[in-house]
């Protein structure tokens, strides 16, 4: 029994990590309206929704048999069989949402553990089968095939059903409270208050009577016998406390939206914890039945099949690992960024790029609306339009902070998602509460318009990609899995051995990987404009990103060049890969200024000062840099010969040149008194480009061009056009930048 007690090891040490990892991907589901709303301080959501995971734990243990016997029939299966499964899912598990979590796509954990289960299961049952000679008709005595196929149907009505639902009710609410809601809450205020809560309420204890260790069947019987009655004292009863909170000036939004958070991580707790510890849970179960067999290697699992209570600490100990999880972990981070990015109000840099079925759906949509507009009277569609007012503007919370989307929003996501888990909770249907969170999101984003014209296919594309990425799950988890089963099987020791050092690599190789994610994001402070906000400051903070813009420029043009002399091909393809960085960069520059100039008042933007022209040259910079290095790689990448020694030596003088000059533009941006010396860096790169390209065509009509070719003579001039390009639009930029402060200090002054 010494190897099923390392295995048993093996299995606790891989739930710790999968609860970390796992966490990771899964909370978004409860975090996203209270992130994307700001509805209170980073610390104060944390822990509400800590506290939702504590409660959660404790309705949880009725969730742990789906991994002892909700895929398989345990009782056709040895004990050595089943651990063989159980540490084939963990190892598949936490290798797989670990690779999603790196990438920042979020996935469903119930999906991906039953899909594992699945997966190993079925390997292990064609091995029994073909060992014993037996019928493949056999096959649905070892797995549980109709809970599968129930799964399966679930995941595809919860991506439908969660989006048009999302979607329809986000619709209702804006109609009735529009994007000026603050001002419709007296006299609604109450009852959406009540209906919110209702919703919570019935969701928490609907939840908590079908998992809760504690609560006696007559209890739990009573609660299913008794909905209707339970929802309608407390619609009552709600609607009356939030419209007493409402005359007492509070903010009615921001304690549902906290409410439903905690509802949301309770569910998650609840429905989810199964998803991480459920099959280390089972192999102990399974290890503590074998100690009590006389021959535990040839005895069917018989005693699996019925009830066996969990321990209430071990999953309270969970807990409190999962909420380690949630202040800690920069990958949760990311998952939760990506479901923002794709709901959020405004548009701005896309997470995501364009595709071709994207772009199928946004014009066939184009033709429905255009279509649906001819139909509808005028007066209705006049009516609409006046409802959605203010759908393309900046959101603010009420300290001046941009915000993804509105409470209204936030609190139709919590309040859909509540009630659909409900439904399907009481229904027993099997369902994703990734799926249903992630999509009702989804829903409302549609609704409140926040996919426009400008932003539409991007964002269709991103959704599509996440989906994409659930059925990928389903596939990998039950292919890797039923892999690693057998090589467990047959492996034995060594097997198990070295998987779990593949696992160990695995994670380590992904964050070293996320790692460099985090370096190339350089995650700053968002710029934050508010009522009181002015030009000035606002410009000051771009500044900022000026600076690390031209940082960036520095460092990958030197690399490129030096590369460029050494003919090293690896480094300059790596350098290409990072064009995408110096574009990112630019791009978040433009939609910042965009994004403060929208929201500035008519009289701090004054003709002269040459927004466009900004946004211009920071655009044209970062196009030639990129050109600068992809050229350069092409020319090495095609195997061409090699500059002469005196032309490379020329190409090191420009860098040099443009380098003094882009460092003169960061001290002026600490200094602005510093522009001077900017001119005189610039003067000095100008004439030196000047002086080699005069130097160049003497050459070319005076002597051979025996030394290289033609095509050398091109990348030479490209190369020099290229920096001259760099060079003139950095000077607009910086002197259209020093007249605006000029301008504006003037204008503070006489103020």
């Amino acid at each position: 029994m010494e190897i099923y007690l390392f295995i048993i090891i093996i299995l606790f040490v891989l739930a710790v990590s999968d609860l970390i990892v796992g966490v990771g991907n899964d909370a978004v589901n409860f975090l996203n309206s209270a992130f994307g709303s700001r509805v209170a301080p980073r610390h104060v959501i944390l822990l509400v929704a800590s506290a939702g995971i504590i409660a959660g734990t404790i309705f949880s243990s009725g969730m742990m048999e789906v991994a002892r016997k909700g895929i398989f029939h345990p009782q056709h299966f040895y004990f050595p069989e089943l651990m063989t499964i159980f540490l084939a899912v963990m190892l598949t598990d936490i290798i797989l949402l670990d690779f999603f979590n790196t990438f920042g796509m979020p996935t469903s954990t119930t999906v991906s553990i039953v899909f594992e289960l699945l997966g190993s299961a079925f390997a292990v049952s064609i091995i029994k089968i073909i060992s014993n000679s037996q019928d493949m008709s056999m096959l649905v005595e070892y797995i549980n095939t109709s809970k599968a196929i129930a799964i399966i149907s679930g995941i595809l009505l919860s991506i439908v059903v969660a989006f048009s639902v999302g979607a329809i009710v986000q619709f209702i609410a804006r109609m009735v409270f529009t994007f000026d809601y603050k001002k419709k809450m007296a006299r609604y205020g109450g009852l959406f208050g009540g209906v919110a809560m209702t919703s919570v309420t019935f969701f928490i204890v609907i939840k908590g009577a079908k998992g809760a260790a504690f609560m006696t069947p007559e209890t739990k019987h009573w609660i299913m016998h008794n909905a209707d009655m339970i929802i309608l004292f407390s619609l009552i009863i709600w609607s009356l406390i939030f419209q007493f909170l409402y005359l007492l000036k509070v903010n009615i939004l921001r304690i549902i939206v906290l409410l439903g958070t905690f509802a949301l991580a309770l569910a998650f707790a609840a429905n989810d914890l199964v998803n991480f510890i459920g099959v280390p849970i089972a192999g102990l179960n399974s290890f503590q039945i074998a100690q009590g067999l006389d021959n535990p290697t040839t005895t069917l699992m018989e005693q699996l099949q019925g009830k066996i209570a969990t321990d209430p600490w071990l999953l309270i100990l969970a807990g409190f690992v999962m909420i380690g999880t949630l202040y800690f972990n920069k990958k949760a981070r990311g998952v939760i960024q990506t479901s923002l990015d794709l709901g959020r109000q405004y548009e701005g840099d896309e997470r995501f790029s364009s595709s071709p079925l994207a772009r199928s759906i946004v014009r066939a949509n184009l033709a429905l609306s255009d279509g649906l507009i001819k139909l509808l009277p005028d007066s209705f569609i006049k009516f609409l339009r006046k409802r959605f007012e203010g759908a393309n503007k900046s959101l603010f919370d009420e300290d001046g902070n941009p915000v993804s989307f509105d409470l209204i929003r936030a609190s139709v996501n919590l309040i859909v998602a509540s009630i659909l888990i409900s439904i399907a909770t009481s229904w027993k249907l099997p369902l994703s509460t990734t799926y249903v969170t992630f999509m009702v999101a989804m829903g409302t984003s549609l609704s409140d318009k926040a996919w426009g014209r400008d932003s539409a296919v991007y964002r269709i594309n991103g959704v599509i990609t996440v989906i994409g990425g659930w059925f990928f799950t389903a596939f990998i988890a039950f292919t890797i899995a039923g892999i690693f089963a057998t090589i467990i099987y047959f492996g034995k020791l060594i097997a198990i051995i070295g998987l779990s050092l593949l696992a160990v690599y695995f994670i380590y190789r992904t964050h070293k990987l996320h790692s460099k994610q985090i370096e190339a994001e350089e995650p700053e402070e968002a710029i934050e404009v508010g009522e009181e906000t002015s030009v000035l400051s606002t410009l000051d903070k771009i500044n900022n990103r000026y600076k690390k813009f031209f940082s960036n420029i520095i460092k990958y043009l030197g690399s490129t060049l030096d590369a460029f002399a050494k003919f090293e091909r690896d480094v300059l393809k790596e350098n290409v890969v990072m064009n995408k960085k110096i574009k990112k960069t630019a791009n978040k520059i433009v939609n910042e200024i965009i994004f403060i100039i929208k929201n500035l008042s008519d009289s701090e933007v004054k003709k002269g000062r040459r927004y466009g022209k900004i946004m211009g040259a920071t655009q044209d910079i970062s196009y030639n840099v990129r050109s600068l290095i992809q050229m350069l790689f092409d020319h090495v990448n095609n195997n061409h010969r090699p500059l002469p020694p005196e032309k490379n030596n020329n190409i090191v003088k420009v860098n040099d040149a443009l380098t003094n000059q882009l460092k003169a533009a960061m001290d002026y941006f600490e200094d602005n008194s510093k522009y001077p010396e900017f001119v005189k860096k610039t003067e000095l790169i100008t004439n030196l480009l000047q002086e080699l390209d005069e130097q160049h065509v003497n050459m070319l009509r005076n002597e051979s061009t025996g030394d290289y070719s033609s095509r050398g003579n091109m990348l030479y001039l490209d190369i020099l056009t290229t920096a001259d390009n760099i060079s003139s639009q950095l000077f607009h930029l910086v002197t259209v930048i020093n007249k605006n402060y000029v301008s504006l200090k003037e204008q503070n002054g006489k103020d």
